[in-house]
């Protein structure tokens, strides 16, 4: 049977299953088997498990589950209502000053957790009521913290910047230290569209009255909310950036700043410990059984002669290496609408990476593009990720239309901060070749 039949037949079956609602891990894992005894006999099944376990050894893969932690435990401290109520005294006074700062918060949260859930629920709980108290346009409210909440996986420390270090072999953190610059241009061009939106529709983003806005000490004594996240960020980053601990390490101590946090705020308790421990077990074991199965899926479609069909059909790609470049960020897009990050990066990843070497680009320029993919296809419909968090803690009167309709601006804007780092590459380059080299 050729290689382009056993392709149809391979993803043909690997959709199918995935649109009848099993499991992504068991569908990756599950495919694969079967096309590896049909393929090899069952003696390729040794190497499947040869993977697995060289995965299994891997330090990096420590830090997922400490990064998880430090996010379920940061959720449940108290640092985002403080940081709320502290943007909420300096930035309410403008016009979109709510809205703005609720992006920082989210940067901040992003810079803190490593994942995008927690910042969309944390602000969903407590900026949007605020926001709709005041005046708010309900799809700007809705759109600055779906957008906001994505960028925990951009901005350093990442969970899909791990595992796209661990699938592809580059340094996480060079991938770390590469997300710095792209994150903040994002955050730029997203607060300056909702600058220049309410700027000319002042009606979307009312500013606090005059009679409502506090007093220069209210706002001094409200910058102390800022104190704890920015240890945090400082421990985490600038210990992997001065090179005194691997990301792994800094896992850690990010870890120990969450308990430092939660012991400050009167929150750290056992129950605080035990269920913020529960819910890190779920979501590292969801993780590494995908992680798994995508070691099968590469396994059984490389063993197909995969790596010859795909740079066959590249070569017919028009426009030359930038032409495949675009196509490739053209079907992440489509997937990130319909598939899971993780799942997406697991199957496309073992193909996309080792012809984009081959093209000469840079792997962690193109780690940068992936991630903002990932991070779009966070925020957008029909089965982005954010939407449903964010569904689960709005008021009743806010319809999944609402939701999916604010965020069309949003995903423009981004795609406009990719296509900026794919015309200049230094944006995601510069860093890590200034830190490392």
């Amino acid at each position: 049977m050729s290689i382009e039949v056993l392709t149809l037949l391979f993803f043909g079956s690997l959709l199918l299953f995935l649109f009848l609602g099993v499991s992504l891990a068991f569908v990756l894992g599950g495919v694969s088997v079967v096309f590896l005894y049909f393929t090899w006999g069952a003696d390729s099944f040794y190497m499947v498990a040869s993977q697995m376990w060289g995965t299994m050894e891997s330090f990096t893969l420590v830090a997922i589950p400490l990064y998880v932690m430090m996010a379920m435990l940061l959720e449940r401290t108290g640092v985002a209502k403080d940081l709320y109520h502290m943007m909420y005294l300096w930035g309410g006074g403008i016009r979109g000053g709510l809205a703005i700062g609720t992006l920082g918060i989210c940067a901040l949260f992003a810079a803190m957790s490593g994942i995008s859930g927690a910042a969309v629920v944390a602000m969903g709980t407590i900026a949007l009521p605020s926001m709709l108290e005041r005046g708010y346009d309900k799809k700007m409210a809705l759109g600055c913290i779906n957008t906001g909440g994505s960028w925990g996986v951009l901005v350093p420390p990442s969970v899909l910047m791990i595992l796209y270090s661990l699938i592809t072999g580059v340094s996480v953190g060079k991938m770390f230290v590469a997300g710095l610059l792209p994150g903040l241009l994002l955050m730029a061009l997203v607060t300056a569209y909702v600058i220049i939106r309410c700027w000319l529709q002042p009606e979307l983003a009312p500013a606090i009255p005059k009679d409502q806005r506090p007093s220069w000490k209210e706002k001094f004594d409200a910058l102390k909310a800022v104190i704890l996240p920015i240890m945090i960020v400082v421990m985490v980053l600038g210990s992997i950036m001065l090179g005194l601990a691997t990301p792994t390490e800094a896992a850690a101590i990010g870890v120990l700043g969450a308990l430092i946090s939660a012991a400050v705020y009167r929150k750290l308790s056992f129950n605080l410990i035990h269920e913020a421990s529960i819910r890190t077990f779920k979501l590292t074991g969801m993780i590494a059984w995908i992680l798994f199965g995508a070691h099968a899926f590469s396994a059984a479609y490389q063993g197909m002669g995969a790596q010859a069909l795909i740079e066959g059909l590249m070569t017919y790609i028009p426009g030359g290496p930038w032409g495949i470049i675009i196509f490739m960020m053209f079907i992440v897009f489509l997937l990130g609408m319909v598939l899971d990050p993780v799942g997406i990066m697991m199957i496309t990843l073992p193909v996309f990476v080792p012809i984009v070497t081959s093209l000469g680009f840079d792997p962690i320029w193109f780690g940068i593009l992936f991630v903002i993919n990932m991070e779009i296809g966070y925020m957008t419909p029909p089965f982005g990720f954010n939407l449903f968090y964010l569904k689960g803690v709005v008021p009743p009167g806010i319809t999944m239309r609402d939701i999916y309709t604010s965020i069309i601006p949003y995903v423009i804007v981004s795609l406009v901060g990719l296509v900026l780092i794919m015309i200049f590459p230094e944006i995601a380059t510069y860093l890590p070749n200034k830190i490392f080299d």
